[in-house]
């Protein structure tokens, strides 16, 4: 494998990289040219809005070719556009040979939740301490314990008796926050996402850790449920909040997540007319709401 590194102004960007494609780059990544300098800009953008900026100052693009020839060709091509005014070739070089199986499970390793709750990759013994586990690779879908979110929910889970309760995990991703409730005896859960992909995840997760749930789009969601969990973004959770407090039971519990601390207020008040929302833990800034309905 070779790399070509070029150093290109925010207004080319584009251009360069889909002309990279046209190369049969096999992969094309943009990153701060000034990263890790006083100069490093950071982009911060809300899900569903527009970013502030639509890149940086100064990016390093890099295109991924299979062998030399074809990256110094790339170069040679690039150099004589019109649109690579302003560019600058900085490198073409070997990709040091690496098994990149293992230095992607290098990057994950067991998630405490509680000091005897876990979620464990394949590759990885549990720890001698855990007394409940869920089995868990890094996949397509959302979730695989490491964001606090997904750690606050399946803390919540693990301090309360799911004993024979009905749960709804709305906006499931990979199935963990679905797989946590049946570890902790939930006797029938449903387990929705708008995703595809996030519901045969969830179904194989399932069967990795020998609990049994149903999965499915959101109009898998019927009735109601003693427990109704979503961990999601704020928007979208302002957005259903109709929907979700219509699926809990009298008396039952709705737990929100994927929220920012800043953005509690805004939820309680979407929430208000249907349940009032309280933050019951925090971590890393963010927060778990939940409602006593």
């Amino acid at each position: 494998m070779f790399e070509l590194s070029l150093l290109v102004p925010e207004s080319r960007v584009e251009e360069v990289s889909d002309a990279l494609d046209a190369l049969e780059a096999l992969s094309v990544s943009v990153e701060d040219a000034d990263a890790h300098t006083d100069a490093e800009q950071a982009l911060f953008g809300e899900p569903g809005m527009p970013p502030p900026k639509e890149g940086w100052q100064r990016s390093r693009v890099v295109a991924l070719f299979p062998s030399e020839a074809p990256a110094q060709e790339a170069a040679r091509l690039l150099q004589v556009q019109d649109f690579f005014e302003g560019c600058r070739l900085l490198d073409v070089a070997a990709v040091p040979e690496q098994d990149w199986v293992r230095l992607t499970q290098s990057q994950f390793a067991p998630v405490e939740v509680t000091p005897e709750f876990w979620i464990v990759p394949t590759w990885h013994e549990p720890p001698a301490q855990a007394r409940q586990v869920i089995r868990l690779d890094p996949g397509l879908a959302f979730g695989t314990g490491t964001h606090p979110t997904t750690r606050m929910c399946l803390r919540w889970i693990a301090t309360r008796s799911m004993a024979g309760q009905r749960v709804l995990d709305y906006g499931c991703g990979s199935g963990i926050l679905a797989i946590g409730a049946a570890k902790y005896g939930a006797a029938v859960i449903d387990a929705v996402d708008i995703d595809e992909a996030a519901v045969r995840a969830t179904l194989d997760n399932a069967q990795a850790n020998g609990v049994t749930l149903n999965a499915g789009l959101p109009d898998a969601a019927s009735g109601l449920y003693d427990t109704v969990l979503a961990n999601i973004l704020a928007t979208p959770l302002k957005m259903l909040a109709p929907l979700l407090r219509a699926h809990v039971r009298p008396g039952g519990s709705l737990v929100l997540a994927g929220i920012l601390e800043r953005q509690a207020g805004e939820l309680t008040e979407a929430y208000a007319p249907h349940c009032r929302l309280e933050v019951t833990d925090t971590q890393e800034g963010w927060v778990l709401m939940t409602a006593r309905c």
